[in-house]
């Protein structure tokens, strides 16, 4: 098993988690068929780079990063963060939760995947939702693998927007209440 930490990232991990999200986001797409998709691979790179500096420069206010890291090689294999509900979660929703706060950037390291690490780090971030009083949060997703996942996790979608990004390719929004989400420990 793995010597896993939690914690909010350091400055000094930014070129490491910079890489790290290089990595899973190509994975990712390769997965879902997409790697032809080079420009929208590099828009959700430099997002997700975006989000990250947002963390850091807001001190956790604007956009709030846990990342995980295996302490047997002092490597970042999973991040996940919490910030405003998206403008594409804002306009599907007619936005219904805007107020809400969207939980993103749930990635595992690909040599990590199918660990237990993406819960754990959820785990971490609904006892972090309950100590500050964050009461609902929404999450979303185009990709199918994910959203195997989180139909499993979290039932089916409070949203689905059918062939959202083409045919046969839908997009799914759940809104969850935070006290709820006990029951995903287990899962």
């Amino acid at each position: 098993m793995y010597n896993i930490e939690i914690r909010r990232p350091r400055i000094e991990d930014t070129k490491e988690l910079n890489q790290f999200f290089s990595t899973v986001i190509k994975d990712t797409f390769a997965r879902e068929g997409l790697s032809e998709l080079l420009d929208d691979i590099e828009n959700e790179i430099e997002n997700k780079k975006q989000y990250l500096k947002c963390d850091f420069d807001s001190n956790g206010k604007s956009r709030y990063f846990l990342i995980s890291s295996d302490k047997n090689c002092n490597k970042v294999i999973g991040t996940i963060e919490y910030g405003p509900a998206s403008e594409l979660i804002n306009v599907c929703t007619d936005g219904a939760l805007k107020e809400l706060y969207e939980i993103g950037t749930v990635f595992v390291h690909p040599d990590y995947q199918r660990r237990g690490i993406g819960t754990l780090l959820l785990n971490v971030m609904f006892l972090t939702f309950l100590n500050r009083g964050i009461k609902e949060f929404c999450l979303d997703s185009g990709y199918n693998n994910t959203q195997k996942i989180w139909k499993k996790k979290f039932g089916e979608p409070d949203y689905l927007l059918k062939d959202y990004w083409g045919e046969g390719c839908d997009h799914m929004i759940w809104r969850r209440c935070t006290n709820d989400m006990s029951i995903i420990f287990s899962r």
